[in-house]
């Protein structure tokens, strides 16, 4: 068996895993990743990147449809080859070479296989040929395996084959008919890919559609769908689902009612990957979540430490924010503090310093890449007042700003700020309406900066754009 020894070990080499080791070399240390998959993990091949591209042509062609002279410009429908094609090129065609390139020159040792804890500091890794490796790390090993879909115990389902995010996204034909069980935000997501590429779609949504978000989003986003051809059913919940011999899929619902589709998408939730990486070995659950300390340091069921802090957790496996970039934010604060602790230097681990993860708690950006849009930062209402905070909610209509009549004909929008009264600062924002994910930054630069709103009046918004809602925001709030 080949025992190598390095500073630090990741196990999982998607962006959060990259980015860690990354930091590590940068800090002047040795660092080695362990991958049993492509290098650039889900977000690359089966996530962010390909399913974006599944709907960015889409979107520019509504955009497109929606401005008088670029409207008759338009001669065709959408290419649904050209999308997959397109679609194909951002996932690499499903290859790392690209990957493993840039993890060879920023001097990051790869060592593919299943990588196992198999004591304090000590990783074992089988690779594709059988043949043991033993990894030694002096200071830390970081677990890194993001995360799955989950797959319920719903009858008949897995003998079903279904699609879960990773087939969706890397589809080779667009199915005729397509169930989609769920209503986050894949699900929407999928919904809204699929039937702008000729798909008929049906979203059997339990919990509602962008059920986290502010309900207005949900509710124009399901407009949106069922303008689009999709059908819609809340509250509908999956009794069985059976395959029939000639690829027919039926799904029984609890009312008794069948749906038939072609494919059928589960996107109810994630589940860690963490089953088979050796937790065993050092008292912890194969298969769960791992909690973490602030400085993403894992700890056991009795809030203690694992050995002496050399075990940290990243990205999905953690549980704090299932976001690629969320996870990519908490790499580069374990890859600091790692360094940090090996060199003796002083952890920032307070409120907002170096070292932790504080945006994690109250200020996580995401954008559903729906038809329109939703993007959105901080708590909702909802969430601000189950954390007992004394808000004010302020909503704007944003087809009254200029630069959204000039954007589109006919645009559509909604904006919300929540302000804690007490501070007089911004803890939530959420903005529903086409290409309005270029406007959230300043959102979350708001809410993470803790602006207060007599300063915000000072920051003047370029005249005719969309982000004159912030002035027509903070007029509201005023009156």
């Amino acid at each position: 068996m080949d025992n190598t020894t390095y500073d630090v070990i990741v196990i999982g080499a998607g962006p959060v895993g990259e980015n860690i080791a990354d930091r590590i070399v940068q800090g002047g240390l040795t660092a080695a990743i362990v991958e049993r998959e492509l290098v650039g993990g889900e977000c690359s091949y089966w996530a962010c990147m390909p399913t974006k591209a599944l709907l960015r042509s889409a979107t520019a062609l509504r955009a497109a449809r929606q401005l008088p002279g670029a409207r008759e410009a338009v001669t065709g429908e959408l290419d649904a080859a050209a999308v997959l094609r397109r679609r194909d090129s951002f996932a690499s065609h499903w290859t790392d070479d690209g990957q493993v390139s840039w993890l060879d020159s920023a001097g990051i040792a790869l060592y593919r296989g299943q990588g196992r804890i198999s004591s304090d500091r000590v990783i074992e890794i089988t690779g594709e040929d059988g043949v043991p490796t033993s990894l030694t790390a002096r200071h830390a090993v970081v677990v890194a395996t993001g995360s799955s879909a989950l797959v319920p115990d719903v009858t008949g389902l897995r003998e079903a084959a279904p699609w879960t995010s990773r087939e969706a996204a890397a589809a080779s034909e667009v199915p005729g008919r397509l169930a989609v069980i769920g209503g986050g935000v894949v699900a929407s997501e999928m919904a809204t890919a699929f039937a702008s590429l000729g798909s008929v779609v049906t979203v059997l949504a339990r919990d509602g559609v962008l059920p986290l978000a502010e309900p207005f989003a949900g509710e124009r986003v399901t407009k949106s769908l069922e303008e689009a051809g999709v059908s819609v059913r809340l509250g509908a919940e999956t009794a069985s689902v059976h395959r029939d011999s000639d690829g027919t899929v039926r799904i029984t619902l609890t009312d008794g009612e069948q749906v038939e589709a072609d494919e059928v998408l589960i996107a109810i939730g994630r589940t860690p990957n963490t089953q088979d990486i050796g937790l065993d070995t050092i008292g912890l659950k194969p298969g769960a979540w791992l909690t973490v300390d602030d400085t993403l340091r894992v700890i056991d069921e009795n809030g203690t430490l694992v050995g002496d802090g050399w075990l940290y957790a990243a990205g999905d496996v953690n549980r704090r924010v299932l976001l690629t970039h969320q996870g990519k934010y908490q790499a580069r604060a374990v890859g600091d503090v790692i360094v940090a602790r090996a060199k003796g230097e002083a952890v920032e681990d307070d409120r907002w310093g170096r070292h932790v993860t504080t945006a994690d708690e109250r200020a996580v950006p995401q954008v559903v890449f729906t038809d329109p849009e939703v993007a959105s930062v901080g708590l909702t209402a909802a969430a601000a007042e189950a954390a007992r905070l004394r808000i004010r909610v302020v909503d704007y209509d944003l087809a009254t700003v200029a630069g959204s009549a000039l954007h589109a004909e006919g645009y559509q929008g909604h904006a919300r700020m929540v302000v804690d009264e007490d501070r007089k600062v911004i803890v939530g924002f959420t903005l529903v309406g086409p290409d309005v994910a270029e406007l959230l930054h300043a959102a979350t630069i708001a809410v993470v900066g803790e602006v207060p709103l007599d300063r915000l009046w000072h920051a003047v918004p370029a005249f005719p754009t969309v982000s004159e809602v912030w002035l027509r925001l903070l007029e509201a709030y005023g009156r």
